[in-house]
């Protein structure tokens, strides 16, 4: 875990239901952080038991040209990915909500976006057997703009703020894929039998960015008049590009040893 918020100053706003958290990573922890994206960033990309096998099997050769080949080249996709990751870590840790799967080891190519939502998590109640999803957005972007939170709005609104069809059934099959049956089992239920109401959906809107995300994302965050609970999550870290660059170099160099 990044544990993000014990790296930074945090200040929390709420309204209603809703709640907005700025974060803003203290300047000595930055050289940690980049070392726990690198540490866990492989991960993300392929399967820690698939890793090993290739690596009994083939030798650490074989290995590191397999997640060369998994790892993004061009910028842009490369700090989606971070953001994607940052989030991901932030739900699985901040949250009562888990993402069940990693979807960027199932990117068609690794220079490419993947469709659908960005993170899905979901929260279990094991005693009546159902199932609430978070509905995640993850903006990574060196400068914060209205466009974006724009953006990252009509995304999170669509199809009627519920988890995108498609990317409920992609996450369930993966589920099935890697024999977590009951999971997959909780989300075609309430897909395809019960139907998800605005009452077992929260949204997460998280943006990693070099600028103050306050004023734009505060004003966003207090613009929303549906009725699905909202969270808001800006984290601030002044080298944004750099730590995109530091945490990817460290994992190709971590390959040349």
């Amino acid at each position: 875990m990044l544990n993000i918020t014990d790296k930074s100053l945090v200040s929390d706003y709420s309204q209603g239901q809703h709640s907005f958290k700025n974060v803003k990573l203290k300047g000595e922890e930055f050289q940690n952080l980049v070392e726990e994206l690198i540490e866990i960033l492989p991960n993300y990309y392929i399967e820690p038991l698939s890793m090993a096998s290739t690596l009994e099997r083939l030798g650490k050769p074989a290995a590191a040209a397999k997640l060369r080949l998994k790892l993004p080249e061009v910028t842009k996709i490369r700090s989606g990915d971070v953001g994607e990751i940052i989030t991901t870590d932030y739900i699985d840790e901040q949250t009562v909500f888990s993402v069940p799967i990693k979807k960027l080891r199932w990117k068609d190519h690794r220079n490419m976006a993947m469709r659908g939502d960005d993170v899905i998590g979901v929260l279990i109640n094991q005693e009546n057997q159902t199932i609430k999803f978070l509905k995640a957005e993850a903006k990574s972007n060196q400068s914060l703009s209205r466009n974006v939170l724009i953006k990252a709005r009509d995304e999170l609104d669509l199809d009627e703020g519920l988890p995108a069809p498609h990317a409920l059934a992609f996450v369930a099959e993966r589920l099935r894929e890697t024999g977590s049956q009951a999971v997959a089992d909780l989300i075609e239920k309430a897909q395809l039998v019960d139907g998800i109401g605005n009452n077992q959906v929260e949204h997460l809107l998280f943006t990693f960015t070099a600028s103050n995300p306050e004023t734009l994302q505060k004003e966003a965050f207090e613009g929303y008049n549906g009725n699905i609970k909202q969270s808001s999550v800006g984290f601030q870290v002044s080298n944004h590009q750099e730590i995109i660059a530091s945490v990817y170099q460290g994992v190709l160099d971590g390959l040349d040893d």
